[in-house]
């Protein structure tokens, strides 16, 4: 990669004033260009007596009015530069200049004639608001200001929260300039810095903001009026659609996620801008660069080598179409956003370096230094779709990561170092054997060392699927739309079947995540034929997957790794295909995966799945994510209780059954499962027995229940049981009453006398000594 001079600055107006600015070497400028490229616009904050500044400077010495307005402190400050479309014209643009105070100054530019100003409004309205960050999101204007308190002496706790997120359309029109009505967006919040993508606008909290307000990104959604709650240490966390005004405050927008979001690490936020694919870059103090998409997941890209970063140290960001640019202390990395590999790496021999937008070209990057404007291309491989390289590079990658967690010594292993040490041999030959059997359609095969060659033929079948997987891969991209998803169908299961033969780590179970969130459909059905999963002739569901894909089914990963991005593990997935796809199978596929995990772990194992939490609390737990609840969700909830078997299972699919008012269910379930042990006999029909003496609801399955009595329960013990549930009357009790709903003597005598015809417990153990014949026994006969 070279530097080319595109321009020595000769060719601006004012050039030698441009060039005098940059070397100054003050403060951090920024430096934006118009949408047309032909204009620079440098905002310099200055040490005095030099003046703090905006200056426009215009390319190929176009003639007319300049742009400068400069100010002195403590006289408020210029706060953005915006660039909005003028819809008069096509394709031309207003700049509007925003002020500390809310003054907005709407500029155009006419060739000939040079800067115009178009219209001075007031985009605040209150006097004493002062606005701290403003970006454009469309013909809108997105600001965040801060509104003091009327008293002098006011709660410092209540003033953290003095500030406001407002939106504004700028319409620009024949007549002039106006302003459209002021949004609220959120007011009562902690200080926000605003930064707009096309369709999204985030919100990152200031460095110096709340503390517990420093610890997730907001992200607002003007379409659907909606705030998206994200943490980059957790993913996803809410989302809440603001349907009035008086929900737009920032403590009712947290009320649902307090308690989670206090448990958060503050956030490490040393830079942040927006890419052009509307997600939000973040630098780290560490030097880590992630990207937080509008949806809220995050994704880590790349780590800087320079870490970690001193606060005062500037990094420039910049994306051009899949290349990330940074520059870092003079060092200039593009890095591919999709795969967070490192393109190229150039020291750049410039003190000040600014990145400016390239016109149309997403191969070709401008630096604007002291000197003059830099560009430089970086081609594309010509055959991209080609996989062979990538696969090689991965291999060393991930070797990396293998030896650094068994590695004792701190210092990073690198690619470079792997591939020229010659320490560990493994990736040198797995790599030796991908580009022998993977490059010899492109060109005549080498030879491969006698060594390798019977690691070849043991890894020929594993090639033979990565090659089929990569041709589908294309037949996907190349297809016609109407072909496209039968392809993806194949694809899925193709990847589900991969996954589920290796090793269920984080970044497998993150992928499966957005294959099932991607193609719901096809892994359904590749979840299908993976588990093998058929009604016999019976109607009864069976699964004939081996012991290693049900060990998968089953993993349960750590909580700190679930909370990851809102990544669920697999046998949760799954569940989740059976309530939107099967939902009747749902309660019999629970119960045959605890028909394998009672025939491999133990009741009580730890190891187990069951040693954490129990299959159907977890099937439970899927149940209740869903966003509406019906009568089919109640009884998916009772078969998924009744097939576990599980005794507090049972007594809570029984009251609820009980709350539903289904008694012959009630009756049918205290029958059926009260056979299972003594204990559970004994809580079933204590339950119903409370139920018994509050209403006469059971009176018609009396016949029923009175068998389900438990042999150590006396008469006394029954009596007991139902004058605690009695229910209170308001009105004094009489000896007849006309209501048909209180309990009668009647009603329970045939169950006291059967408990009272029963035999003890004691003259159970003592009858066989009581029913003898004869009393006391013979005398043995007498020897003589």
């Amino acid at each position: 990669m070279k530097l080319r001079q595109v321009s020595d600055l000769s060719d601006f107006s004012r050039g030698h004033w441009l060039r005098e600015l940059l070397c100054r070497g003050e403060e951090p400028s920024h430096v934006q260009s118009s949408p047309d490229g032909q204009h620079l616009l440098l905002l310099q904050k200055s040490r005095p007596p030099t003046l703090p500044r905006v200056v426009a400077f215009q390319r190929h010495s176009i003639a007319g009015a300049d742009l400068e307005r400069s100010w002195q402190p403590p006289q408020p400050a210029v706060v953005g530069l915006l660039f909005l479309q003028n819809p008069l014209v096509l394709g031309s643009w207003v700049l509007a200049v925003v002020w500390e105070h809310g003054r907005t100054e709407v500029w155009h530019f006419v060739v000939a004639v040079g800067w115009q100003l178009l219209q001075t409004l007031e985009l605040c309205q209150g006097a004493r608001a002062r606005v701290v960050s403003v970006c454009s999101q469309g013909a809108s204007l997105v600001w965040c200001e801060e509104r003091p308190p009327l008293g002098a002496h006011s709660d410092m706790s209540k003033c953290a929260f003095r500030f406001c997120v407002c939106a504004r359309a700028l319409e620009v029109g024949e007549q002039g300039v106006r302003l459209g009505t002021v949004r609220i967006v959120l007011h009562n919040s902690p200080e926000y810095q605003v930064l707009a993508s096309p369709q999204h606008v985030f919100l990152v909290p200031a460095a110096a903001g709340f503390a517990t307000a420093s610890k997730f990104l907001l992200i607002w959604h003007p379409e659907k009026t909606e705030f998206t709650i994200t943490a980059p240490s957790a993913g996803f966390i809410h989302s809440k659609v603001l349907r009035s005004s008086s929900e737009s405050d920032f403590r009712k927008l947290l009320l649902d996620s307090v308690g989670l979001l206090s448990c958060f690490a503050p956030l490490d936020i040393h830079t942040s801008t927006v890419s052009n694919s509307g997600g939000l870059l973040l630098v780290s103090t560490k030097g880590s660069v992630s990207i937080v998409e509008p949806d809220g997941t995050q994704r880590h890209i790349f780590d800087l080598e320079a870490s970690p970063l001193a606060q005062g140290s500037p990094v420039q960001l910049k994306t051009f179409g899949s290349i990330l640019a940074c520059v870092l202390a003079g060092v200039l990395y593009l890095v591919n956003q999709n795969t967070g590999r490192l393109v190229e790496k150039e020291v750049l021999n410039m003190k000040e370096v600014h990145l400016l937008e390239s016109q149309g070209e997403e191969d070709n990057i401008q630096l604007l230094s002291q000197t003059g404007i830099y560009s430089f291309s970086f081609s594309k491989p010509e055959d991209s779709s080609r996989p062979e390289p990538c696969l090689v590079e991965m291999v060393f990658e991930e070797a990396c990561r293998y030896y650094q967690r068994r590695s004792l010594s701190s210092s990073k292993l690198t690619v470079e170092k792997l591939k020229k040490g010659g320490t560990f041999q493994a990736p040198v030959v797995l790599a030796a054997i991908l580009q022998h059997s993977l490059h010899q359609k492109q060109k005549p095969a080498q030879g491969l060392q006698d060594t390798y060659t019977k690691l070849l033929s043991t890894m020929s079948l594993e090639l033979q699927s990565y090659m089929s997987l990569e041709l589908l891969k294309a037949c996907v991209v190349c297809a016609p739309e109407s072909e496209v998803e039968s392809y993806c169908k194949e694809l899925v299961e193709q990847e589900v079947s991969r996954i589920l033969q290796s090793d269920m780590d984080k970044d497998n179970l993150a992928y499966l995540n957005s294959v099932f969130a991607s193609f719901p459909k096809a892994a359904w059905k590749a979840t299908r034929s993976c588990l093998q999963l058929q009604q016999n002739g019976d109607g009864l569901l069976v699964a004939r997957a081996t012991p290693e894909v049900w060990k998968k089914v089953l993993c349960q990963p750590q909580l700190e790794e679930v909370g990851q991005n809102g990544m669920a593990p697999l046998f949760e997935l799954i569940c989740a295909s059976f309530l939107r796809f099967k939902p009747k199978w749902l309660p019999s596929f629970v119960e045959l995966t605890q028909q394998y995990v009672s025939s491999s772990w133990s009741y009580s194992s730890k190891e187990g799945p069951e040693g954490r939490v129990p299959l159907y609390k977890r099937a439970l737990g899927v149940l209740a994510r869903k966003n509406k609840h019906g009568e089919a969700d109640d009884e998916m909830e009772l078969e998924l209780l009744l097939c576990s078997q599980r005794p507090k299972a049972v007594l809570q699919a029984l009251h609820l059954l009980i709350r539903l008012k289904q008694w012959q269910r009630v009756v049918e379930v205290a029958e059926k499962f009260s056979k299972l042990s003594p204990l559970l006999n004994k809580e079933i029909f204590i339950t119903l027995l409370a139920e018994f003496a509050q209403h006469r609801e059971l009176d018609p399955y009396l016949d029923r229940l009175w068998p389900l009595c438990p042999a150590e329960l006396t008469a006394s013990d029954i009596l007991t049981m139902v004058l605690q549930h009695l229910p209170h009357s308001q009105e004094d009790p009489v000896p007849f009453s006309s209501e048909g709903s209180q309990l009668t003597v009647g009603l329970l005598k045939p169950l006291l006398q059967r408990v009272v015809q029963r035999p003890s417990v004691q003259d159970e153990m003592y009858s066989d000594a009581l029913q003898s014949t004869t009393l006391p026994p013979p005398t043995p006969p007498r020897e003589h």
